[in-house]
């Protein structure tokens, strides 16, 4: 059994955001990037199935510019058997994502597609279901919880209510919550065996996919800084403040 695993280079979680002084972007100038975590997690459980017999190979999907093959190698270094760049300077959106996916599910064939359930750069939260019904494949978003077995994957995820299970039938989608694993540590000969694997670029073109941007953004603004809290000596100072103040209760 085969799995792909849609992986995206992202400003390093740690890393303080700053916003361009002309309100375009974000500023990724001399930032460190990394691979997304939600990403991480689905590469995590793909080698987890892998180890456990029930799948034969992982592939490492990613999406982006050249860069974006030292996220792939990242997935080589945590296991993955081999890695696809669909490589563009163009800022991709998620419809765009999915259908360079699209391509390359249809030229690898396979049978799972585990990525995060979103980026924590844009916050989407879209790929993965754009990509679900492009293929016309069932799709379980928010896993908690991942098991294969008989010809098909039954998920646990995580609903507002609590938890939801549901079994697909193969070839399916999957989305990983935080909740799904804690992602092994990568080891320095895992990197270094990393750099030997079987990486394939292909530009936008050769997949036959138009990744023209279909929304613009207008502006990019910081949230507004937080006030400083104050002390209030007694209760009734407080409920004063709450209702004259506030006008958070009548």
């Amino acid at each position: 059994m085969k799995v792909l695993v849609p992986v995206k280079r992202v400003v390093d979680y740690n890393v303080k955001v700053r916003v361009k002084s002309d309100g375009t972007g974000v500023d990724i100038a001399n930032v460190k990037m990394s691979m997304n975590p939600f990403d991480e997690i689905a590469v995590e459980e793909a080698m987890r199935l892998k180890e456990a017999g029930k799948v034969t190979e992982v592939i490492a999907v990613s999406c982006g510019v050249t860069q974006c093959q030292e996220t792939l190698r990242t997935a080589m270094a945590i296991g993955a058997d081999r890695g696809i760049l669909a490589e563009t300077d163009v800022e991709l959106q998620p419809l765009a994502v999915a259908k360079l996916l699209k391509a390359i599910a249809d030229k690898e064939q396979p049978q799972l597609i585990i990525l995060g359930k979103q980026a924590i750069d844009d916050d989407c939260n879209q790929t993965g279901q754009m990509l679900a019904a492009l293929l016309g494949w069932p799709q379980a978003t928010f896993a908690s919880k991942v098991v294969v077995e008989d010809g098909k994957v039954t998920v646990t995820r995580e609903v507002d209510g609590g938890l939801e299970t549901v079994a697909l039938t193969l070839p399916a989608i999957v989305t990983t919550d935080l909740r799904l694993n804690e992602p092994r540590y990568v080891t320095l000969p895992n990197i270094m065996k990393a750099k030997k694997k079987q990486l394939d670029v292909f530009k936008p073109a050769d997949l036959g996919v138009d990744v023209t941007a279909r929304l613009k953004t207008l502006k990019v603004v910081e949230p507004a800084k937080r006030s400083a809290g104050i002390k209030v000596p007694d209760v009734a100072t407080l409920v004063a403040k709450l209702r004259n103040e506030a006008k958070v209760i009548a």
